[in-house]
């Protein structure tokens, strides 16, 4: 689905993002999303390494 935005529909919706937002309260905004990108992609990774490390293990005592 967002992989046909393209450059001018991504414009767009920035420009969009600004005018009901205004400047002052994008950083603010941007920020928040950043910090639970960042946390989801943290949580996805411990959640893949507990995995991996769990088959480790039962290969260990088979």
């Amino acid at each position: 689905m967002l992989q046909n935005i393209g450059i001018p529909g991504l414009i767009l919706v920035l420009i969009i993002a600004l005018i009901i937002f205004g400047p002052s309260k994008l950083p603010e905004i941007g920020r928040a999303f950043g910090s639970t990108l960042r946390e989801f992609k943290k949580s996805t990774r411990d959640l893949v390494t507990d995995d991996t490390n769990i088959e480790t293990s039962n290969k260990k005592n088979n």
